[in-house]
């Protein structure tokens, strides 16, 4: 039998194929010379990306009796066109400067501008086509979803969720922004960030989305795995990306250290530590978290705070409460063993540490 590992490169490459497939016909219609910058973007961003949200919508279609199909494989890599969508429009309102080690979509048009020597603001100019080659990224998510070629009757069944998970994702990604703007920073808040922004998002919902495109509709186990496996995986993914926003290695990351702590993120661990912190701690995080000019040593004395409050070990206990229950959930399923050795695979690979 083929090892977890095996069945996700595989699936992963069809994505990828079905992806460069979906933009090769969208060419003709980006004909015109001033649009190949925004074409070509698109290419490089969508060429990046571990690909977790088609595989969790694939093997929930396989888990609720589908099987290999081409359709099914393009229906989940659209998923991929609805990711890039936020990260490009996440860059903008984050003003991140990397993404997957490449300039941010804003950047790249800001320096296109530079190199050009356009009229107006750089900058501005370089957030406007990244907003909107998200936006058309967006469009292409729900185009590629339509056109997929899977039966008329599934993706009725299906659409009232696809709608709402792209709802929940916008709800999730201004939620993030609330949390800065109002600078608090408590665990209840931080949990439902995770949730709403990736939790929920990331696994839970393209779980559902395989599943119920495979049964049409819902089987009797369907929603208790998709909260007790999937909401479960989705939390600790979070919660692992917060954990490598601080600690990771930016060659894995493709971020530079700390970003998340000069963009002010006010996750998990902001929240144990300044839940567990001493006055003088408090006062530190609080005048340096959120500054984007914060230099190494902001950044090692963030980190420091954040490992002698045990707001880091915290967090890890967490992850893997969330990724233990998850495993023992899915032991409880229904499923092929092929589909429950696939999801296992995915839950470690989705939580696991990359530094």
């Amino acid at each position: 039998m083929n090892t977890s590992a095996t069945l996700l490169d595989t699936l992963r490459a069809e994505v990828d194929q079905s992806l460069r497939k979906f933009l090769d016909l969208r060419r003709p219609l980006l004909a015109d010379p001033d649009l190949a910058p925004l074409l070509q973007a698109a290419d490089e961003f969508l060429a990046g990306g571990k690909r977790l949200r088609p595989a969790f919508c694939y093997w929930g279609w396989r888990a609720a009796g589908g099987g290999p199909d081409p359709a099914i494989v393009t229906a989940a890599a659209s998923l991929e066109l609805l990711q890039a969508s936020a990260l490009i429009h996440d860059d903008v309102m984050d003003k991140s400067d990397l993404r997957r080690g490449m300039p941010a979509a804003h950047k790249r048009f800001e320096a296109l501008h530079e190199r050009s020597g356009w009229h107006g603001s750089a900058r501005r100019f370089g957030e406007g086509a990244a907003i909107l080659l998200g936006n058309l990224l967006l469009l292409w998510s729900g185009e590629m979803w339509r056109t997929s070629g899977l039966a008329e009757e599934a993706l009725d069944a299906a659409m009232p969720l696809h709608d709402h998970m792209r709802t929940e994702l916008m709800c999730g990604q201004y939620l993030d922004l609330l949390e800065q703007a109002e600078g608090e920073s408590t665990f209840e808040g931080a949990l439902r960030v995770a949730l709403y922004k990736s939790g929920r998002y990331s696994v839970e919902q393209p779980l559902r989305l395989g599943l119920t495109l495979a049964a049409r509709g819902e089987l009797p186990w369907m929603e208790r795995l998709c909260v007790e496996y999937g909401r479960s995986v989705g939390i600790a993914f979070q919660l692992r990306d917060d954990v490598l926003g601080v600690f990771g290695d930016p060659a894995e990351t493709g971020k530079p250290a700390g970003d998340d702590l000069r963009e002010g993120k006010r996750t998990m661990l902001i929240a144990r530590a300044l839940g567990s912190a001493t006055p003088r701690q408090a006062e530190d995080v609080r005048a340096l978290l959120g500054d984007p000019a914060l230099d190494e040593a902001g950044v090692a004395r963030l980190r420091a705070i954040i490992e002698e409050t045990g707001a880091l070990a915290a967090c890890e206990e967490m992850i893997k409460r969330y990724l233990d229950d998850a495993l023992a959930s899915l032991e409880q399923a229904p499923i092929t063993p092929e589909s429950r050795q696939a999801l296992t695979g995915l839950a470690i690979a989705a939580t696991a540490r990359r530094t």
